[in-house]
């Protein structure tokens, strides 16, 4: 690369190698500068465009730091001359004026300082979020709380009532995988982590009285959808013509231009598709006088989106109420997924937070030689830094109005995120790790809510440790907590960090028995994604981890190791403060929730639960494993 070039890639963040899961070392192309620095705005096709960006950047460089973390209750020192004035523009809309180094304490939120043409984001953040106490909790698929006998979706009445049934067994929360808004209009790219806005929640799982004449094993979403639109249209005429509107209309004036925007865009994406980059042009733009015109001709329908968002949310709230009413200390445990739709309702909305001609992905691995595409839109660190950090800060504040649990889905993005452009190789581009980590403990922190990193993968050195200073917890699977390299050898759970969240593993990865069987193994070569060699290789080293597994677990228990129950013992040992018990483990089902890597291969997030909460809270399996976790002081 040019000087210009690869000066200018790294005030921007885009490093310039990395070491990748296989080992293999990675120098990042031009190409991939170029390509990167374009998707933050600017584009550079040429030297004397480099040249002239390092100029203006040069002319534009401050004295002080775009941001500053601040310890909440400690006094704040910035490099401020003796004589400049200042003035401190609260989150909470006051004022602070002043001169010379010395500020005043602040409260904690964002804040920002301005020094002449200088600006400083000011982040007073507590030092560490506390621990939680010894508990566990159960993670569900929502949509699959439905058994094939009932049909349809399932709702979060479904999992109101399974969250009221498990605080009499000792459970501390109830886990799912994100509800944020996704793509009604279009049910075959139906996923839970590419969302069409993280801000807005799902209407897919509204509670609503709807005809079902059962299912088949899978949820079909294609005929699911808009069965369950369908009932909610009619529910929406019922509301309109017999209820009373005085709280939906005080619930829209609060929401106010952000919510408008919203039911803009899902009216929009009704008549010319789910992704607004096939829309007309004039439409692209939500600022635009065609869209202004456009909202106004589908008011109805605007209505309507902002109806669901009203039942959505007071549904779910509802649900997390009902669960803290039960027993459950932390309530609902939701999950942040790690990045948006490039085309979706939140950067329709939200031009300015996130990169466009990248996506996020991960680095070459053993099962991806050329790399994974998330095919999700990443946060522009220098956008997020500019916009005082207000699209994070908004973002888990949508959450945590709900969770009294948080899981940051692939929070090793708050690092340095793997960007993919569409024409070079992917590279990692460096994000504002302190500022952000600080403003998940200022959120978090408003709520008293408790907050899961999930730091699995191609780790960056010192990330860790950064998350257990900040009080959030890192994640351990049981399955990947090995020592030795030849011969495996489990890891004793004793020696888990107290700061973490145990579980077997995770929707993304085997079940405890179709581990134990080689199952994903076996679909993987079925699939073509690895030969017949590599397949027996595996086969041959995962029988050596079970017998390992089960080896080193009878030591710590005398219940049967290969016994789900065992492993269950094994998780309640560990130091871990908090364990996550997987419905698909306790049932004994084989199939994982998905199998990354394909789209219609495999039945991805369409599997159903063999029983409907009542039935499941009636499991003695159920009861066995909450037992276990009692047994082990949880």
């Amino acid at each position: 690369m040019s000087e210009a070039l690869t000066d200018l890639a790294a005030n921007f963040g885009v490093l310039p190698t990395f070491v990748d899961q296989t080992g293999t070392r990675r120098d990042t192309t031009p190409e991939t500068a170029r390509a990167l620095l374009a998707a933050m705005g600017h584009r550079l096709d040429t030297g004397a465009e480099a040249q002239d960006l390092a100029r203006h950047m040069a002319a534009h460089a401050q004295a002080l730091p775009r941001w500053q973390v601040c310890t909440l209750g400690k006094r704040i020192a910035l490099p401020i001359p003796e004589d400049a004035d200042w003035i401190v523009r609260r989150e909470d809309g006051r004022s602070h004026e002043g001169r010379g180094p010395r500020l005043p304490q602040l409260p904690m939120g964002r804040h920002v300082l301005h020094m002449g043409h200088e600006r400083t984001t000011l982040l007073v953040a507590p030092a560490r979020l506390p621990l939680p106490p010894r508990l566990w909790g159960m993670m569900v698929p929502l949509t699959g709380l439905r058994p094939a006998t009932r049909g349809g979706i399932g709702d979060y009445a479904d999992l109101e009532q399974l969250a009221q049934g498990l605080g009499p067994l000792g459970a501390a929360f109830l886990g799912i995988n994100p509800v944020h808004a996704g793509f009604g209009s279009d049910p075959s790219g139906f996923s839970p982590y590419t969302p069409s806005h993280r801000r807005r929640l799902s209407t897919l799982n509204i509670a609503v009285s709807e005809t079902q004449a059962g299912g088949g094993p899978l949820i079909d979403f294609a005929t699911g959808i808009p069965a369950r639109l369908s009932a909610l249209e009619d529910a929406f005429d019922r509301f309109t013509r017999t209820a009373d509107q005085t709280e939906f209309d005080a619930y829209l004036d609060r929401e106010g231009g952000h919510l408008h925007s919203f039911a803009t865009h899902q009216a929009l994406s009704e008549r010319h598709g789910a992704y607004w980059n096939h829309w007309p042009a004039d439409l692209r733009d939500p600022a635009s006088t065609a869209t202004v015109r456009a909202a106004e001709d589908l008011a109805p329908r605007l209505r309507f989106h902002s109806w669901l968002q009203w039942i959505a949310e007071n549904q779910l709230v509802q649900a997390a109420q009902a669960a803290r009413d039960a027993g459950l200390a932390l309530g609902l445990y939701l999950d942040l997924a790690v990045g948006t739709h490039p085309h979706g309702a939140e950067t329709w909305e939200d031009r300015t937070s996130f990169a466009f001609g990248a996506t996020l992905g991960a680095p070459p691995d053993a099962f991806s030689r050329d790399g994974q595409n998330w095919n999700l839109a990443p946060f522009n660190p220098q956008a997020l830094i500019d916009g005082n950090f207000a699209a994070l800060a908004e973002t888990l504040r949508r959450q945590f109005r709900i969770a009294g649990m948080l899981r940051i889905d692939h929070i090793l993005g708050f690092d340095r995120a793997f960007w993919v452009p569409g024409d070079a190789p992917g590279a990692y581009v460096q994000m504002p790790l302190d500022a952000m980590l600080a403003v998940v403990r200022i959120e978090a922190a408003r709520t008293g809510a408790v907050v899961v990193g999930e730091d699995l993968g191609n780790i960056p050195d010192g990330l860790q440790k950064a998350l257990a200073q900040s009080g959030i917890l890192g994640c351990r699977l049981t399955m990947f907590e090995q020592t030795g390299r030849k011969t495996p050898r489990f890891r004793s759970p004793r020696a888990y960090p107290q700061a973490s969240i145990a579980s077997f593993s995770t929707h993304d990865l085997p079940t405890w028995d179709g581990w134990r069987q080689g199952h994903e193994i076996a679909l993987r070569h079925d699939l073509g994604s690895i030969d017949a060699d590599a397949a027996q290789g595996t086969h041959d080293w995962r029988r050596q981890e079970v017998a390992a597994f089960d080896r080193d677990t009878a030591r710590l228990s005398d219940t049967p190791p290969e016994d789900v129950d065992g492993m269950h013992e094994h998780l309640g040992l560990s130091a871990s403060r908090v364990v996550a018990l997987q419905i698909e483990n306790v049932l004994r089902i084989r199939e994982q929730p998905n199998l990354p890597g394909t789209t219609q291969e495999y039945p991805n997030w369409r599997q159903r639960l063999p029983a409907g909460p009542d039935a499941l809270l009636k499991d003695p399996r159920l009861a066995r494993a909450a037992a276990v976790m009692k047994r082990h002081g949880r």
